[in-house]
């Protein structure tokens, strides 16, 4: 007998892009569009970015027909943290933010390695079905480590460039390395009971700082 639970239905990949991806290219473009002082700009795109999220978050429920556990978590995070942003008007805060973003994911897959409970699993097991015990402790100890190097990365970038830069990096270098590592532990996942399409492995990643 086959326990495993049902996966949620996939719907059009289009409009899972869209969820997955729309509200940060929102944020981008409305940082780049937006004129003023930087603080300005971002502040504007954090804005945006909150309600582009809730709006990704009622797309997906109704063409996909469910809200996934990540995009929950995305979503939270998008609220508390972008409220933050607008509240302290503080530029050092928002760039820190991604810094305690990835160090809290760090922490919680960490907690979760060291009590026995697979708590990527309920993030991602939709994505993963098939994925035997070894390998969700082998993901979640190569996304703990990923997300300690990004946060240690941030820091170094923050502190050492310009606030331009940055944005970019955000863009450009944030987002990329997280796609890549996702799609680097492709291999691993296959050899310890993926029966999904890699591609869409490769598209489930957690929420990015």
């Amino acid at each position: 007998m086959n326990d495993a639970a049902p996966s949620q239905p996939e719907g059009n990949p289009l409009v899972k892009l869209a969820v997955d991806f729309g509200p940060l290219v929102v944020f981008f473009a409305v940082n780049t569009l937006t004129g003023g002082l930087a603080i300005t700009r971002v502040l504007t795109a954090t804005a945006a970015f909150m309600v582009a999220t809730a709006i990704a978050m009622i797309v997906s429920r109704w063409k996909l027909g469910h809200i996934s556990p990540m995009l929950w978590m995305s979503g939270a995070l998008v609220l508390v943290f972008g409220g933050l942003t607008l509240w302290f008007h503080d530029e050092t805060f928002i760039k820190m933010k991604p810094t305690i973003v990835y160090a809290m994911f760090a922490a919680i897959l960490g907690f979760g390695l060291a009590t026995g409970r697979p708590l990527l699993k309920m993030l991602l097991e939709a994505a993963y079905p098939g994925l035997t015990a070894e390998g969700w402790r082998k993901l979640t100890i190569n996304w703990t480590i990923f997300f300690i190097g990004m946060a240690v990365l941030n820091e170094i970038v923050w502190r050492s460039t310009s606030w331009d830069f940055w944005v970019g990096f955000k863009l450009w270098g944030a987002v990329p390395l997280t796609i890549l590592f996702a799609i680097a532990n492709i291999p691993m996942l296959l050899k310890h009971g993926l029966n999904t399409d890699p591609k869409q492995a490769a598209a489930a990643i957690p929420p990015e700082g």
